[in-house]
């Protein structure tokens, strides 16, 4: 072998050499890329599965949120239900309640003690039924200062005082409510 053929040999080995060790290079660079490229996916999958999970709790709340808001609603119709559920019942007794009071005052008028104590406890044990289901009478007196959102005027009369003026003067019918719910306005007189 000459030396020629060795420096041949040796420069074909080197730049095999340089050859594969830039192939070796190109090799690590490229998967040092990969890795950082899997890396920079892997924040972003766990970014987005961050950010879908955020989205979801979200809905998840609003979803509890709303469905806490419609058991109040039903929870509370419920309730006003049950309070005016006898509504029409009771104001179909109202008259017969009226009849009560107006025998009551013309039993007064006669000497009969003993019907008007039998007509009273009837009444009696009407109103308190009644009341026991939640009828209130309309808290108005004669002399009150006149509301239309209290009372229902029917007529009005010239007033015998001036302080009378814009007052009730006279009521005809009572009112009645059942809970805080007025089922009839009082019928009054006011004063002109």
């Amino acid at each position: 072998m000459n030396f020629k053929n060795i420096f041949k040999n040796t420069s074909s080995m080197n730049t095999e050499n340089t050859e594969i060790d830039q192939e070796l290079e190109e090799t690590i660079l490229e998967n040092n890329a990969n890795e950082e490229q899997a890396i920079v996916e892997e924040l972003s999958v766990e970014e987005q599965l961050t950010q879908d999970l955020a989205k979801e709790k979200d809905k998840y709340l609003r979803l509890f949120a709303e469905f806490e808001n419609y058991k109040r609603r039903t929870v509370k119709e419920r309730i006003e239900l049950f309070k005016t559920a006898n509504q029409e019942v009771i104001s179909a007794m109202l008259p017969v309640l009226d009849d009560f009071d107006r025998a009551i005052t013309e039993i007064t008028k006669s000497a009969d003690e003993s019907v008007l104590k039998g007509v009273e406890l009837i009444h009696e044990k009407l109103k308190s039924t009644l009341v026991a289901k939640g009828l209130e009478v309309v808290d108005i007196n004669v002399g009150d200062v006149f509301n239309a959102d209290f009372a229902e005027a029917i007529t009005q009369i010239p007033a015998a005082s001036d302080n009378m003026k814009g007052k009730i003067v006279d009521i005809l019918e009572k009112g009645y409510k059942l809970g805080e719910k007025i089922i009839r306005f009082p019928k009054v007189v006011i004063g002109q």
